[in-house]
């Protein structure tokens, strides 16, 4: 093995036994709650993932040392607080995510079986050109469902596939495309179930939708991403991981490794009469189902934050609705109902019969185990780490830098990235840090604006970058890829992005004016990405 390919292993190594070392000099580990020790489990749990290229086991070791963390190494409670507190939790936590994730499967799978797919990738091979065109029309698809990030993730997936497939994209780079656009245009979408997260977390008497609007033009992570993504496409250039996957791809091998997602492939269609209609429709069905579903629960949700149809409030308006809803819900409910108009119209289509549609239930379920099992295991992280209570800590952290107000932005873009990257979830990490940023900046000027941006930029950062992020987790299921592939091939594009985000905070917090600063960060992606293929051009591919 050369050291090109075992330096990045010992690096990784090297951060983790520093972490530990860090954390053993900030606090006593016998009494870790509240301290950076709360956040050495996924870091554990991430640093043995990108070691071992096995995401289930790295978890699961996250997990048991959250466990004995919390119950200060007590071997007995440790595994009834994993079970209880983690495992179960977890699972009655996202069963919402898990009823979307089987309907969604399924959903692909009668679409397969009508033959829509096989019909949209017979047109796409007509009408979309090449790489640049199928990356194109992939963002552009991803953009447009802006609704929510689950969503997003699985529907783009099972749309383009046959398109970049047709295209010999790589499987990692779909992933990476379906990633770079789920959370980034949710996080700039008023109309998106981000959006209703970030109200939530909005302290009482102040407007949430207006100060989530105010930020939009100061997420620079969120808009650099797609500048970067539309830069890479025009200038046919890949680094890192990527590149081997692109190059792979094109000789016909569209996974490099974990080539058994190849048995998860798609049956032949059991009719030759499909036609691009039968893929347009059904989605559109689920797209619409789904947009009403999402402001018709948040009408008919308590004080409790409990769904009950009878308590539905006509006179809420649809921001209102909108803000109050929960897409755990939401989607399961409007995804059972597309589910049962698709059936029926593939069967009055007579493209399936009635036993074929209920042989697409299993597939379906199957097909998205492995998502479902990662999910689990995430959201179980995710749970000991809040047990030990890392927000604290956060908080304790913050408040030693409120003295430098300028640099105070950029301070918080990387306490949100580290935060959602360790945590996995950028709607925790709101959750966390939106009272305190809204706390340490003066209220209702231009620089406490771009402190809240920094806060959700940072957090759809850190989001994108973690192997625990459930958006991560769905954008590998939505686009059939090994989950450890996804996340080291697209590392380097985020990080790429995170530290030119980085610097236009730096600027943002003296200049103030956000039109200025986002040109600057936009020459320096395209900048940046120049260098970079000039210099890869001088080396050859391993």
């Amino acid at each position: 093995m050369t050291v090109k390919k075992i330096l990045p292993k010992i690096i990784i190594i090297a951060v983790v036994i520093g972490f530990g070392v860090l954390c053993a000099f900030t606090g006593p580990i016998t009494d870790p709650v509240g301290t950076l020790w709360s956040l050495f489990p996924p870091v554990i749990a991430i640093g043995l993932a990108l070691i071992t290229k096995e995401a289930y086991s790295s978890l699961f070791v996250g997990i048991i040392a959250g466990g004995l963390l919390y119950t200060k190494f007590n071997p007995i409670h440790a595994v009834d607080s994993v079970v209880s507190d983690g495992l179960i939790s977890a699972v009655s936590g996202t069963a919402g995510i898990f009823v979307v994730l089987v309907v969604l499967g399924i959903i692909v799978a009668l679409i397969n079986k009508a033959g829509g797919s096989a019909a949209f990738g017979k047109w796409a091979a007509r009408h979309v050109k090449g790489k640049i065109g199928a990356s194109i029309a992939t963002f552009i698809f991803g953009v447009l469902i802006f609704i929510d990030d689950y969503f997003n993730c699985l529907t783009v997936g099972a749309v383009m596939r046959p398109v970049t497939d047709n295209a010999r994209m790589s499987r990692a780079k779909l992933s990476y495309l379906i990633d770079a656009t789920a959370a980034p245009v949710c996080m700039i979408a008023p109309i998106s179930s981000w959006a209703a997260a970030v109200s939530e977390f909005a302290p009482e008497g102040t407007n949430g939708i207006v100060l989530f609007c105010r930020a939009i033009p100061y997420n620079f992570y969120s808009l650099l991403t797609f500048v970067f993504i539309i830069a890479i496409t025009l200038m046919k250039f890949d680094y890192g991981p990527m590149r081997l996957h692109e190059f792979n791809a094109e000789r016909g091998d569209l996974f490099t490794s974990g080539v058994e997602h190849d048995s998860q492939e798609e049956d032949a269609p059991a009719t030759s009469k499909g036609r691009i209609f039968d893929l347009i429709i059904p989605i559109v069905a689920l797209i619409g189902i789904c947009f009403v579903a999402l402001p018709y629960v948040g009408r008919c949700m308590g004080e409790e934050w409990v769904f009950n149809s009878a308590n539905y409030d006509s006179s809420m308006n649809f921001i209102d609705a909108f803000s109050n809803t929960d897409a755990t819900v939401a989607l399961p409910w409007g995804g059972l109902i597309a589910l049962i108009f698709i059936i029926i119209y593939f069967a009055a289509r007579r493209l399936v019969t009635f036993k074929q549609a209920m042989e697409c239930i299993p597939k379906g379920f199957i097909a998205m185990v492995p998502a479902i099992l990662i999910l689990t295991m995430a959201t179980s992280l995710k749970n000991m780490t809040g047990l030990l209570d890392s927000d604290t800590f956060v908080q304790g952290a913050l408040a030693g830098a409120a003295d430098l107000q300028n640099f105070l932005p950029a301070i918080v873009f990387v306490v949100a990235c580290l935060i959602a990257f360790a945590t996995g979830t950028s709607w925790g990490t709101f959750g966390i840090l939106i009272p305190i940023v809204l706390s340490i900046f003066p209220a209702g000027t231009e620089l406490g604006t771009i402190g809240m941006s920094a806060c959700l930029a940072g957090a759809v950062c850190g989001d994108h970058c973690s192997p625990i992020s459930d958006t991560t987790i769905m954008s590998s299921a939505g686009a059939r890829c090994d989950h450890i592939n996804h996340v080291s091939t697209q590392l380097p594009y985020a990080i790429t992005v995170a530290v030119i985000s980085f610097i236009c905070f730096v600027i943002a917090g003296f200049v103030q004016n956000s039109w200025i600063t986002l040109a600057i960060g936009a020459a320096l992606i395209v900048g940046t990405l120049f260098v970079l293929k000039v210099l890869s051009s001088k080396k050859k591919l391993a």
